[in-house]
C-alpha cells in the first residue's frame, strides 16, 4: 500500500484508471528525437546503434557507488498507461502541475502495426550532474554512498539556476516547498526506508522501467545495460553528463 492508499497490487491488475494527462507530439525521423519538452528546451535522444556497452570500463571506467543504483528502460514495452506517474505522485506528493517522470510519444511514420512509440523521461541522476555544479547554496548534490542526486529543500533560494543547467528539464519548481524539486529514484519515502524498487518501477505492469545495482553483476540492471544483442544509449550523451538511465528495445 502506498501513501494516499494507492494500492500497487491493485493499480497493476486495472484496479485503478490511471490519469490523463496531455501528451507532447515528437515526429522526427530514426532514433534521434527532438523537440519542445518542458519549457521550451531541445530535447534529443542518441543510440549507439550497433554497438551495445559489454563491458563495466565501457560505462563510466568504473562504478564509484554501491549501490550503484541505476535504472533501464525497456521502450518498446511502455504501453504508456501512465501508472508509473500517478505512484510517483502519489508516493513523492508531487503536485498537478509539477512532474518527477514523465512519457514522450513519438509518431512513426510507415511504421507496420504500431504507429507510435512511448519514451518514459526522469532524472537522469547524472555521475557528472551539471545541476549540481551549478547551484550556489550546495541544496544539489550527490549522496556520497548511492550517487542519487538529491535536493535539500531548506538550502533552495529558488534561483532555478540548475533547472536551466540541467540538459533534461527534469527538474520543476515547487510553489508549496518553495525548493526545485525532482525524481530521487524515491530514496526518501521507498529506498531508505528499505524498499528495493522506486514506485514507478513497482508499479509497472509491463515492465518496462527495471531498477537496481548497476554494479551488482547478476542483477537485471546490469546484465541489460552489458548484453551485447540489443542497442543500448542514453540520453544526450554529448553533454557529457554520464547519466545513470539507460535505454534499451530488449
Amino acid at each position: 500500500m502506498m501513501p494516499n492508499g494507492i494500492d500497487l497490487d491493485g493499480l497493476k491488475k486495472g484496479g485503478a484508471s490511471p490519469s490523463g494527462v496531455e501528451r507532447r507530439e515528437f515526429l522526427k525521423i530514426g532514433l534521434a528525437i527532438t523537440g519542445v519538452f518542458a519549457g521550451g528546451t531541445v530535447f534529443s535522444l542518441a543510440s549507439n546503434v550497433g554497438r551495445a556497452l559489454a563491458s563495466p570500463d565501457e560505462v563510466y571506467k568504473k562504478y564509484p557507488y554501491k549501490p550503484h543504483y541505476s535504472m533501464v528502460i525497456r521502450q518498446n514495452r511502455c504501453i504508456d498507461c501512465e501508472r508509473c506517474k500517478q505512484a510517483c505522485k502519489a508516493t513523492n506528493h508531487v503536485p498537478d502541475y509539477g512532474y518527477r517522470t514523465t512519457i514522450l510519444e513519438k509518431d512513426v511514420p510507415g511504421a507496420i502495426g504500431q504507429k507510435r512509440e512511448f519514451i518514459p523521461v526522469l532524472c537522469n541522476q547524472c555521475n557528472n550532474p551539471p545541476c549540481v555544479r551549478a547551484c550556489p547554496t550546495g541544496a544539489s548534490y550527490k549522496d556520497k554512498t548511492t550517487g542519487i542526486v538529491l535536493i535539500e529543500d531548506k538550502k533552495c533560494i529558488g534561483c532555478k539556476t540548475c533547472m536551466l543547467a540541467c540538459p533534461y528539464n527534469a527538474r520543476y519548481f515547487d510553489d508549496e516547498k518553495r525548493s526545485v524539486d525532482k525524481c530521487n529514484f524515491c530514496f526518501d519515502t521507498r529506498l531508505s526506508k528499505g524498499e528495493k524498487l522506486t514506485a514507478c518501477a513497482a508499479i509497472c505492469p509491463a515492465h518496462a522501467r527495471v531498477f537496481g545495482d548497476l554494479s551488482e553483476r547478476g542483477g537485471e540492471v546490469y546484465q541489460l545495460v552489458h548484453q551485447i544483442v540489443t542497442p543500448v544509449w542514453v540520453l544526450r550523451p554529448s553533454v557529457g553528463t554520464k547519466p545513470n538511465v539507460f535505454y534499451t528495445k530488449g
